[in-house]
């Protein structure tokens, strides 16, 4: 369990990481494992918020955030590589360089837009020292692990996926769940990774219900988790992911009731940052930032290369649910100013820390101006971060899917209001611009929720 004492993850606070390595070639050592088996190499020490940590492991990490000619590369450092430790109970601290982020904030934000909606990783920022120099800011999130599958699943000896193509990354490999006609198992293995001890014919077998047994979809997958994911992917253009090229950067945990549930991973490029929507098994589908604001809502909705869109775009009620929780997710964080709050608090709370950062690769008023003005990446164009969701914001609100109005659910009452044990419960409320309405029960927060038509009684 979680206590209240527990600050690596707390936003409101900068984390301070401190490596220390004796090897004078930790670098190169560091660059050479990242080239082969991606083993760690032993620290002397690590230090977080001065608490030390003997012989922790510390690898790079990363496809395109990492480059062994660069000074600031991602970390991933194993508390628990070389002795069993851990900080607050976590073992693995992931860190990413801000690369393609001129606001060096893009990864925080959206999680900590995604958290109100979805299980997902937690993250903030730390200042990363090695040997006695300051290396940068840098973004700490939480890894995607047993450890997390237990605390928001309540199982962690379930099939376990991380969902990203082994090697570097292209439109040919996609991580899409999509049925790979003609093979065994063995043609799924580089385009996923197993996390847990079995699980390979289970997720084959969620593959053939995703493309082509769609009725069998509720039975196997959270589908109202998988619609969030994909809603939220859309409404922040997070690209680097399953609705993007790459069809990736997504766990997948089959909790104790049989469903998979889809837990979103790298945040770094999301608003934007990662401007190829791919289409079809050989294209990038490279956009402008115009192309990112005007993203249309059911983009890839009938390319078969995104069988989990198809399905849930086709679907009448999926279809509802999606538009629903893209719009929930626009009104509330979007339209509210809510995210805008919470960018400009980052910022203010990271500037001393991104000033002195020698090894940043924007400018420091490149950073400052990260909301409002694009920037450079290469041949593409990196939106500001508030200039990219007002005008998708705009864009959304002129869709028809937009236009149609919600119902309306009044607030419910429940007869009696403190039942005895086997008395008959009575659940009332009043729904206008509906055709039906489900009441969804469980016994116990680990269960599914099983859901129960209401009737119209009155």
């Amino acid at each position: 369990g979680l206590s209240a004492q527990q600050t690596f993850y707390n936003t409101a606070q900068i984390q301070k990481i401190e490596i220390q390595f004796s090897q004078p070639n930790w670098d190169y050592r560091m660059d050479t494992a990242k080239a082969g088996a991606e083993s760690y190499l032993m620290a002397d020490w690590v230090k977080i918020n001065g608490i030390r940590y003997d012989s922790a492991g510390v690898k790079y990490k990363g496809n395109s955030s990492y480059d062994s000619t660069i000074v600031k590369n991602p970390l991933n450092i194993g508390l628990d590589e070389f002795i069993n430790q851990d900080h607050e109970g976590y073992k693995t601290i992931k860190l990413g360089n801000g690369y393609a982020d001129p606001s060096l904030i893009r990864e925080v934000l959206g999680y900590d837009i995604l958290q109100n909606y979805m299980h997902c990783p937690k993250a903030n920022f730390a200042q990363v020292y090695v040997n006695g120099s300051y290396w940068g800011l840098y973004s700490n999130a939480e890894n995607v692990n047993k450890d997390f599958c237990n605390n928001h699943f309540y199982s962690a000896s379930g099939t376990f996926f991380k969902c990203n193509p082994i090697g570097i990354p292209g439109p040919t490999t996609k991580s899409n769940l999509k049925t790979i006609v003609g093979v065994d198992s063995t043609g799924y293995f580089p385009r996923y990774e197993l996390k847990s001890n079995t699980g390979w014919n289970e997720l084959v077998d969620l593959c053939d219900v995703v493309t082509t047994n769609t009725n069998a979809l509720d039975a196997n997958l959270d589908m109202d988790r998988a619609i969030w994911m994909l809603a939220f992917n859309n409404l922040v253009v997070n690209l680097d992911s399953y609705s993007g090229v790459f069809a990736q950067n997504y766990y997948l945990y089959k909790d104790q009731t049989g469903h998979f549930n889809p837990i979103i991973w790298d945040l770094n490029m999301a608003f934007g940052g990662f401007p190829f929507a791919g289409g079809g098994n050989t294209g990038m589908g490279t956009l402008t930032v115009t192309d990112m604001e005007q993203l249309a809502l059911d983009v890839h909705a009938t390319d078969p290369y995104w069988p989990l869109l198809n399905a849930v775009l086709a679907n009448p009620r999926y279809k509802k649910m999606y538009v629903a929780h893209l719009r929930t997710m626009a009104e509330e964080m979007i339209a509210s100013g809510t995210y805008q709050t919470q960018a400009m608090n980052f910022q203010s709370l990271v500037d001393t820390a991104v000033a002195s950062d020698a090894h940043k690769f924007y400018s420091y008023t490149q950073f400052q101006n990260g909301l409002t003005v694009s920037a450079p990446n290469g041949p593409n164009t990196i939106p500001g971060i508030s200039s990219l969701m007002n005008a998708r914001l705009s864009y959304l609100q002129g869709t028809p899917e937009f236009g149609f109005v919600p119902p309306v659910i009044g607030l419910p009452t429940v007869q009696p209001s403190a039942p005895a044990l086997n008395a008959t419960v009575t659940i009332t409320t009043q729904v206008t611009g509906a055709d039906s309405v489900f009441l969804a029960i469980r016994g116990d927060q680990a269960l599914k929720f099983t859901k129960i038509q209401m009737w119209d009684d009155g």
